[in-house]
């Protein structure tokens, strides 16, 4: 999104209806997947510290910043959508 345009109300659509962080989960999994590759220690510390720093990151300030943003329809969403571990099932609830 634009910060010069941001969005009115929470959608909430495509992966974000079974994860609240897809993308941050996309970084986690795919250097992972390279430690694995490469049976690689290094990147399997690295794997972890940077899935620290978002976990954090997420938990001081993203996650207050949509709640006070979008109130109730953020608090619906943060008690139906996982944080980290995605659904099997889409969720419905906002459209």
């Amino acid at each position: 999104p634009a910060p010069v345009l941001p969005p009115q109300r929470l959608i909430v659509t495509g992966c974000y209806r079974y994860v609240r962080n897809p993308m941050y989960v996309g970084v986690v999994s795919a250097v992972l997947g390279q430690a694995l590759l490469f049976a690689d220690a290094e990147l399997l510390v690295y794997a972890a510290t940077v899935g620290l720093a978002f976990h954090i990151f997420v938990i001081a300030y993203e996650e207050p910043t949509l709640s006070r943003r979008f109130g109730a329809a953020y608090d619906e969403f943060r008690k139906n959508v996982p944080r980290w571990i995605p659904r099997l099932t889409p969720w419905s609830g906002a459209a």
